[in-house]
């Protein structure tokens, strides 16, 4: 039996302002327009939301050859390359984006770096969504990096016209490692024009930091696919702790805990909040009497809604 004394509960943790953003258009989407409704690929990438989106009648699609033509389509908070655009229209899809605005900002960033005649190196992890969004607005100006030993791989045309984009939800460590290596080659290499890791993604990252000084072991909630999810427990790692990626308590493995009289919790940015409670709950029933909350920064971001949900004749009933 685990010797578990005390819970350590960071903040921020969880949802962030483009997560509920994505699930809110969703949510509305289903409210004002008559079913079918269809999701391109995972809104936000965790199972439980996804579930509960789906028993509200919402259709989750891989490809948009699954949508009949003329349909409503949503895209997901990870964006979409032109490409898919110009397929969705091709089809008469009647589309609602819920890309990140954060993602949207990296993809305009692409499309001007583009047209100024850099040339783009990309640091993500091949095959994430956001990625194929990303790379697709400027496919032949872009080169993908994942870690400092791809950086002897890229061929440029101009050394002094190198611009680096990145992926919003890595770590700001591992970036910052690549960041020095394409220093290191091209010297004139020129940054965005803000940080493009998410401001969820960064605080989330602080925050598990200082976890790590209290807590021996850190369960961090969220799905395997969740790129945030994931770096958050690499970096709690990194800062000393042992971590584990959990989907929901169920997950949980008593040895995890050993001989540990604390254990840290958060979640990543698209882990919704009652599977952190129920993880608390499930420590509390190991022995765990004391909860206390770390909030290592505020955030108060949000997104607003696309106009056609907000200008809907449903949302407006004063303006029929």
């Amino acid at each position: 039996m685990p010797s578990l004394k005390k819970v350590f509960l960071v903040k921020p943790r969880g949802f962030c302002a483009g997560v509920v953003r994505a699930i809110d258009i969703v949510e509305a989407a289903l409210s004002i327009y008559p079913p079918p409704i269809y999701v391109r690929k995972e809104i936000v990438h965790n199972r439980h939301v996804v579930e509960e989106l789906k028993s509200k009648g919402a259709v989750f699609v891989d490809s948009l050859d699954q949508v009949p033509s003329e349909a409503l389509v949503i895209f997901s908070a990870h964006g979409v390359s032109p490409e898919v655009r110009k397929r969705a229209k091709g089809r008469g899809l009647r589309v609602i984006d819920a890309t990140c605005p954060l993602v949207t900002k990296v993809h305009l960033e692409a499309l001007r770096y583009e047209r100024e005649g850099y040339s783009i190196i990309l640091i993500g992890h091949k095959g994430h969504e956001e990625i194929e969004g990303t790379m697709g607005e400027a496919p032949y100006a872009t080169q993908l990096v994942s870690e400092p030993s791809d950086v002897g791989k890229i061929e440029v045309k101009d050394p002094e016209k190198v611009v680096y984009l990145t992926q919003t939800t890595l770590s700001v460590d591992d970036v910052k490692d690549i960041v020095n290596a394409l220093r290191e080659r091209f010297p004139k290499l020129t940054s965005p024009p803000k940080d493009d890791i998410c401001y969820a993604t960064q605080n989330r990252q602080s925050a598990v930091k200082d976890l790590a000084q209290r807590a021996p072991v850190i369960l961090v909630v969220g799905a395997e696919n969740s790129s945030n999810s994931q770096r958050l427990r690499e970096v709690a790692c990194a800062a000393g702790a042992k971590s584990y990626l959990i989907n929901d308590y169920t997950e949980i493995r008593e040895e995890w805990l050993g001989t540990a009289e604390a254990v840290g919790i958060t979640a990543g940015a698209s882990a919704p909040e009652e599977l952190v409670a129920q993880v608390v709950e499930y420590c509390r029933s190991l022995g765990a009497d004391e909860v206390e909350e770390l909030e290592t920064i505020q955030e108060d971001v949000v997104f607003a809604l696309p106009q056609e949900l907000v200008q809907s004749p449903l949302n407006n009933p004063g303006n029929n």
